[in-house]
């Protein structure tokens, strides 16, 4: 199988963009200060943007691929096997990365603090639970604070149009063309992110002065160490269990140029031609390796898992809240499932798992989104790294469970 040579100028050509927009607007910010006032707009033009374009594109992504999924019905035991390691990873990761900011825990005050937070009803526990999980009427799906139901929703719409067979064949072309506008939507938008996130960092740099540059650096620090530690550390285990130490050398020893691939592409999709030349090599069975490598590069991220906690985490200290509540961590840890999910196989997904966390824990939307885009943009190399390479180990633990492989 060819492997494509990496671009490196092409790959990373949208986050050296957004790191130049950001640069620049920190300058900017530093030279004139509050005077960056006038170009806040344009950050707030992007902004809207793209909170209008992501309640349609969660819909139309959720929907065309839940609805596409009938070639992995007869797989049966083998599919389900492939579901609880991918769960079991994703958990495990956030985990990680729970302990890591417990650790070396994120404590930044910071001006944008003192802004209320959004508007969250009172009641009980089934109420505040029937709201998050459901809304009252279809237009209230269309709001992002109901976020949390669209998705549900559109999970339910994608399984009904699964089981109408034929006749939703029609219906399920109009999902798979919606999904596809909405991709290409979100693309012409993101071509505003240098500007729109470079306007807003001057607007924050200008106001509350140069001491964000530090803010970023200590959460960064935080995972890019916590990252190298489960790539290293649990990548190992999950060979080991998957059949001791042959399993744990054939790995590492077939595991260089996947790994190279997904730092040079930044790209869990672009990996996937190096993932399965490798699980080839390890001996993985071809029809485990060819449902697992290709469903788990926009399913299966363990560093997106990774980043959602650090940036739940570092929002929460932003605005002053405590994260050690068991409550908190639990509904943290249902979020990183859902990201891994819903992110897959959009260009820029993670900001929809962004927007998820901030409604749900109530964050004012306009002052939290930025801040978690750029500390996304800042995590994705090593990101990517983890949510490749974790798509091989994964094939090796499930090929070890349902076909009892072993590796010479």
């Amino acid at each position: 199988m060819e492997v494509k040579k990496i671009n490196f100028l092409q790959s990373y050509s949208s986050i050296l963009l957004l790191l130049g927009g950001i640069i620049i607007g920190s300058i900017f910010g530093l030279v004139f200060g509050e005077k960056v006032l006038v170009i806040k707009p344009l950050g707030d033009i992007f902004l809207n943007l793209l909170f209008t374009a992501i309640i349609p594109l969660i819909f139309f992504t959720i929907g065309s691929s839940i609805a596409n999924l009938e070639r992995t019905e007869k797989l049966g035991k083998l599919f389900f096997i492939m579901i609880v390691v991918f769960l079991a990873t994703i958990l495990i990761s956030a985990i990680v990365m729970i302990f890591a900011v417990y650790l070396f825990p994120i404590h930044e005050n910071i001006a944008i603090a003192k802004i209320p937070f959004e508007n969250v009803e009172s009641g009980s526990a089934g109420d505040q639970i029937a709201k998050l999980l459901t809304a009252n009427d279809f237009f209230e799906l269309l709001s992002r604070k109901s976020m949390l139901a669209l998705i549900i929703f559109s999970f339910l719409i994608g399984f009904a149009t699964l089981q109408s067979g034929e006749k939703g064949n029609a219906f399920k072309s109009f999902l798979d063309s919606g999904n596809e506008v909405m991709k290409q939507l979100l693309n012409i938008i993101m071509k505003l992110a240098p500007i729109g996130l470079g306007a807003y960092f001057a607007y924050q740099v200008g106001i509350f002065g140069p001491q964000l540059f530090g803010v970023y650096a200590k959460p960064m620090a935080v995972y890019y160490a916590a990252c190298v530690f489960y790539f290293f550390t649990f990548f190992s285990l999950y060979a080991i269990v998957a059949g001791g130490k042959r399993a744990f050398k054939v790995f590492w020893s077939n595991n260089i140029t996947p790994s190279l691939t997904a730092v040079g592409t930044c790209s869990s999709i672009a990996t996937i031609p190096a993932n399965l030349d490798a699980a080839q090599k390890m001996g993985i069975p071809s029809h485990v390796r060819n449902l697992v490598i290709p469903l788990g590069a926009p399913l299966h991220k363990d560093g997106s898992s990774m980043s959602s906690i650090l940036k739940i985490t570092f929002l929460f200290a932003m605005f002053g809240k405590d994260f050690t509540e068991p409550s908190t961590i639990l509904l943290a840890l249902g979020i990183t499932v859902i990201v891994s999910i819903v992110e897959g196989g959009i260009p820029n997904g993670g900001y929809i798992g962004e927007v998820l966390a901030i409604t749900v824990y109530g964050f004012p939307m306009e002052q939290a989104l930025p801040v978690a885009m750029i500390l996304g943009t800042l995590v994705d190399p090593i990101a990517t790294l983890l949510n490749a390479n974790g798509d091989v180990i994964a094939s090796m633990v499930v090929s070890r469970f349902s076909e009892k492989t072993k590796w010479e």
